[in-house]
């Protein structure tokens, strides 16, 4: 967590572990303002910044550059997902690459890896912090933030979740903006939010675990099938044009008194490893929310249940949106 976060959080009611925000005092505010202390932006820029990306990441950068913002993913050979970003246009010519703090050493590696023929330079960005917004006002919260700091860039997920992130040394005047007209959320407030909205995301412990499609990444416009070549290309085209997706990801609740973690295997009453956690959240006392990617069949005909964990079932809840039905069909 950056210095200038903690010593903004050291305030009365707000407790902190590692790098999340655990309690936060109580508000009745219908929108809720959360500091994105697990997350970091790494910066990718030069003449060439587009044009390398373009490359390397699932999603279309001409459509970040209309949008302004869109995840991608940057892919292994196999089409396995590596990193998994928040492309934000932050100017022209440099990117903003939101990624989760303990991915971000990997990943700016990978970048490295591809980067050094290009005009184009990756660092992380340690001078820059991330809010998340969630509520109804979030996106004019957002778009107030963006007016009153223009050399910050926000990111849009839908017309309740967005994101903001700025220079570090604005903290106190962003905040003060914020907490105006919404209630401070902790950590778990967010994860919750993009839980569901069925947003994924990556962590150690799923790295190189999904194809981009595994984690409905394509109903965001995470994936481009008409820009043509990048990294693992081939092998996430090859399944949308002419593969079934067998293993999808679905919205779920759980009980249970271990706390489920992202990458922790399921099984179901016949047949163990048929899927994964990707994403929890905690929805209650012992209650959890999570995004899973399980075998389509099996979640469909069989209970789902932690692998290490017996009894505790998952439930299935519907999507927040609604998957292409032809990438579950065959196409021989």
């Amino acid at each position: 967590m950056h210095a200038l976060w903690r010593e903004w959080l050291n305030q009365p009611g707000i407790e902190l572990k590692d790098d999340r925000v655990i309690t936060t005092p109580a508000h009745d505010r219908s929108t809720t303002v959360v500091p994105l202390t697990e997350a970091c932006i790494i910066s990718v820029s030069g003449p060439d910044a587009h044009k390398f990306l373009q490359g390397q990441l699932s999603c279309d950068l001409a459509d970040v550059d209309r949008l302004g913002s869109l995840p991608g993913a940057h892919c292994n050979i196999k089409g396995h997902m590596h990193s998994l970003y928040q492309v934000i246009r932050a100017e022209e010519a440099r990117y903003w690459l939101r990624t989760r703090s303990s991915m971000a050493a990997d990943a700016l590696a990978l970048l490295k890896k591809y980067i050094i023929f290009s005009k184009a330079d990756a660092v992380q960005q340690d001078d820059l912090l991330g809010i998340g917004l969630c509520g109804p006002n979030a996106v004019s919260l957002t778009q107030q933030l963006e007016q009153a700091i223009p050399d910050a860039s926000q990111a849009r997920h839908d017309d309740t979740l967005s994101e903001f992130w700025f220079p570090a040394e604005r903290l106190e005047e962003v905040m003060s903006l914020a907490t105006a007209t919404a209630g401070l959320g902790n950590s778990n407030a967010w994860e919750l939010a993009a839980v569901d909205a069925a947003i994924p995301d990556l962590f150690p412990a799923t790295r190189e675990a999904f194809i981009p499609q595994m984690t409905n990444l394509q109903a965001f416009d995470g994936v481009s099938f008409t820009k043509g070549c990048y990294t693992g290309q081939e092998i996430v085209t090859r399944l949308q044009h002419r593969g079934q997706l067998k293993r999808p990801m679905y919205l779920a609740e759980i009980e249970t008194a271990q706390p489920p973690t992202p990458g922790m295997p399921l099984a179901s009453d016949n047949r163990a490893n048929v899927g994964q956690l990707v994403r929890v959240a905690q929805c209650g006392e012992q209650r959890y929310r999570v995004l899973a990617v399980i075998i389509k069949e099996q979640a469909e005909q069989q209970s789902i249940h932690l692998e290490d964990a017996e009894g505790a079932q998952l439930q299935l809840m519907p999507l927040p949106y609604v998957l292409d039905p032809r990438l579950f069909e065959s196409k021989r």
